[in-house]
């Protein structure tokens, strides 16, 4: 066997090189170092191991994990355990997918862009938006791209977010805000969605835009309708929504409720949980703000013989026009994750997709009764989605531990984003979970509660 699968340069390569730039060994690149100051001991790193060790000791690491295969999970607060079709991983491991960069030349790029035009077309269906990017990062970073795009657009400096909006997002949110010097006031909860009243007393004509999650990350159905009557007292303010993408397959998309923007991550469909990423972000908005929108736009079209392609039809960032008038300096996205999400949602399709969501309703519904005739209360009684909040008698922290060493990887706890919330398990119950599976959760939470 050999010692090592891959050999990048062979003794002869070597030289050929040093030969071809004119020196004699490896040191003579470094001959402009001082010598004094070049390292001449050894690192202190692990001797090289064959192969086969190296493999050995990466799996011992591995197995220390634990993950999705080995336990039950009743985690989510924005990575899910969600039913992933077979084809999807078929599909993306495609070396012309796979190994795709960004498709500058149309000319040999049509199945790419092609496959980014489906995804675009599938987050509009599902947003009731009319425009949609080609992906972002992930959805945090969407969503602090639409606070900075509804800033320039407005030329308003102050936003309104929801504290019902994920404590990650609201972070990213900050840190973007900082360059441009947006204003971010946050507008606190009332029994787990927005408190409206709130909301009244800080908009006011400076505001470029308010953000709301939906549903929000306590799992709760925001109302979105009220949300917009009172968004439009004010004619410029624009109205951004944070939403699952899964969960619009049963509720009313947030373009009928007269969204301006709608970000989100894809990954529940067909992404992993992965460890917390990379994942996939979409942004979607209207088509008065399509030339604003940061990333980029596939487009369909005809050559010059009348058949259909697809081309990069817009690009709002530095690299393609003058750094002033850019919108965004983001400098890529995740196509191969994008790709990921139109083939699961694909593979779903309309009535499976909407099949899906309402067994994550059912499944959840079900946990949180369950959960309640086992003595535990629940925090918020709004509508909600797959997700709940518990209140418990003891740390969630010691509470989840527990639950690890019974299989198990129970909710997040809430103590970790306010203080407030100490002793709060948000729960997530996807199509995944099984009756005995949900059972049996119960009866360990209730063991472990007393």
């Amino acid at each position: 066997m050999a010692k090592y699968r891959y050999l990048p340069m062979t003794e002869d390569d070597k030289q050929a090189m040093l030969k071809t730039i004119g020196i004699d060994s490896t040191e003579e690149l470094f001959e402009d170092i001082p010598e004094k100051v070049r390292f001449r001991g050894k690192l202190n790193i692990k001797d090289a191991k064959s192969e086969p060790e190296l493999r050995k000791e990466l799996q011992e690491m591995a197995d220390k994990n634990i993950h999705t295969k080995s336990h039950v999970s009743f985690l989510g607060a924005g990575v899910y355990d969600h039913y992933i079709p077979a084809v999807v991983d078929h599909v993306i491991s495609r070396s012309e997918f796979y190994t795709a960069y960004t498709p500058y030349q149309p000319e040999i790029s049509q199945g790419e862009l092609q496959a980014i035009f489906e995804f675009q077309t599938m987050i509009c269906e599902l947003t009731g938006m009319e425009v949609a990017n080609s992906s972002m990062y992930d959805g945090g970073t969407a969503l602090a791209e639409a606070v900075n795009l509804s800033a320039g657009q407005t030329r308003k400096k102050k936003v309104i977010v929801s504290k019902t909006t994920h404590p990650e997002s609201l972070e990213v949110i900050q840190t973007y805000a900082k360059g441009p010097g947006i204003e971010i006031v946050e507008i606190a909860h009332q029994n787990g969605v927005t408190d409206l009243e709130a909301l009244k007393e800080a908009l006011d004509e400076d505001t470029a835009a308010v953000v709301i999650q939906y549903p929000n990350f306590f799992g709760q159905i925001e109302p979105l309708k009220e949300v917009k009557s009172i968004v439009s007292d004010y004619k410029k303010t624009m109205m951004i929504v944070s939403s699952n993408p899964l969960a619009l397959g049963y509720l009313t998309p947030p373009g009928e409720f007269g969204a301006d923007i709608v970000v989100g991550d894809t990954q529940v469909f067909g992404i992993p949980a992965q460890y917390g990423g990379p994942h996939c972000g979409y942004f979607a908005t209207t088509k008065k703000l399509m030339r604003k929108v940061p990333g980029r736009l596939v487009g369909q079209t005809t050559d010059e013989e009348g058949r259909r392609g697809f081309v990069l039809t817009l690009q709002a960032r530095e690299q393609h026009i003058r750094r002033d008038k850019a919108t965004s300096n983001i400098c890529s996205n995740q196509a191969l994750n994008a790709l990921a999400s139109s083939v699961a949602m694909t593979a779903l399709g309309k009535k499976g997709l909407k099949e899906m969501a309402v067994m994550n309703m059912h499944k959840a519904r079900y946990a949180k009764a369950k959960l309640e005739e086992a003595g535990f209360t629940i925090a918020y009684n709004g509508p909600f989605f797959n997700e709940f909040v518990i209140q418990l008698n003891q740390p969630v922290k010691e509470v989840n531990q527990k639950l690890l060493n019974k299989g198990m990887i129970g909710g997040y706890d809430l103590g970790r984003a306010d203080s407030r919330l100490e002793n709060h398990m948000l729960v997530a119950v996807t199509e995944l979970r099984t009756k005995a599976e949900i059972d049996q959760f119960v009866k360990e939470l209730g063991d472990i509660h007393g």
